[in-house]
């Protein structure tokens, strides 16, 4: 997992290098956004932007 500032910019750029989304941005709670993706050699990955 991967803690980024902005999950929609990070995600923006990702996909400019290959990476392929996995479902949908989910919430947890009012803490965290989430969002898995594909990473280049097939890994998926967890990005978390933290809510303020």
């Amino acid at each position: 997992m991967f803690a980024v500032d902005d999950i929609d910019d990070t995600v923006a750029r990702l996909r400019t290098h290959g990476a392929e989304l996995v479902g949908e941005v989910a919430q947890h709670e009012d803490l965290y956004r989430l969002r898995y993706v594909h990473g280049p050699s097939g890994i998926i990955v967890t990005l978390a932007e933290q809510l303020r």
